[in-house]
């Protein structure tokens, strides 16, 4: 017999991931393929969110409509015709990904859809919203390749401190560290977007949107490498679960 006074149970936040569009290799198989790191998955699930890709082919910003929060991930950099500057000998882009990106971006914004933007995620986030890159930061700070993209495919580690009175220190306190791979970094940081956390040499680690309709956070580090600080990731997929049942109670029943 089913008890009236029952509540249903929550569903787990359905989060969009974009991924990445390159060649790759599986089995007997060479082909192009949409990636995603694994970890960016574990991370997602083990904070309590079921993953859903969303690849840079025919994009289509009404799909937002049907997820709970938006994880715009990290890659290679973003065009700089896309903020006005010739590129730099060692910039690599990928148009067609800067695209959907940057209207997935956008549409999440004017949603209201929750959005975490990790590494390339974050510049794409100062991008659209009319901010600027420095293309390779060790040319400003020499010491930055050491720290920051130590080797082909080996993470540094970044120690930062964090604003007073930001969403970051609710979440992480007055400082912290993380992993990190990056030769690019914010550099004007967009009207609307606030800095809430640096490194010790300045650079951009945390903005974040106060004025926003919803959650909005970029990092320019890598908080899914740490499986054992997943603290950022709880905190949006709580903000997803919060913003599907909004959306569950706004949305009209059907007649009996």
């Amino acid at each position: 017999m089913n008890n009236p006074l029952r509540q249903p149970a929550l569903r787990r936040p359905r989060i969009g991931l974009t991924t990445y569009w390159q060649q790759a290799q599986w089995g007997v198989w060479d082909n192009v393929a949409a990636l995603v790191p694994g970890n960016y998955i574990k991370s997602v699930t083990a904070a309590g969110g079921t993953p859903l890709l969303l690849p840079p082919v025919a994009t289509d910003t009404s799909v937002l409509e049907l997820l709970d929060g938006l994880i715009v991930i990290g890659g290679v950099d973003v065009d700089p015709s896309n903020y006005g500057q010739d590129p730099h000998r060692l910039t690599a882009s990928q148009p067609e990904r800067d695209e959907h990106d940057i209207a997935l971006t956008a549409a999440a914004i004017e949603l209201g859809l929750p959005l975490f933007a990790i590494c390339r995620g974050a510049q794409v986030l100062n991008v659209q919203q009319g901010g600027t890159l420095n293309q390779h930061l060790p040319d400003a700070v020499p010491e930055a390749a050491a720290q920051y993209q130590p080797a082909p495919g080996v993470f540094g580690k970044v120690d930062f401190t964090v604003e007073r009175g930001s969403l970051a220190q609710k979440i992480l306190g007055e400082a912290a560290s993380a992993p990190c791979y990056h030769h690019q970094a914010l550099q004007r940081v967009a009207e609307g977007l606030e800095v809430t956390a640096r490194a010790a040499d300045g650079t951009v680690e945390i903005v974040e949107m106060p004025q926003a309709k919803g959650w909005v956070l970029g990092t320019q580090f890598h908080p899914e490498e740490n499986l054992e600080d997943i603290r950022l990731m709880r905190a949006f997929i709580q903000a997803a679960q919060e913003y599907a049942l909004t959306q569950e109670s706004t949305t009209p029943q059907e007649a009996l």
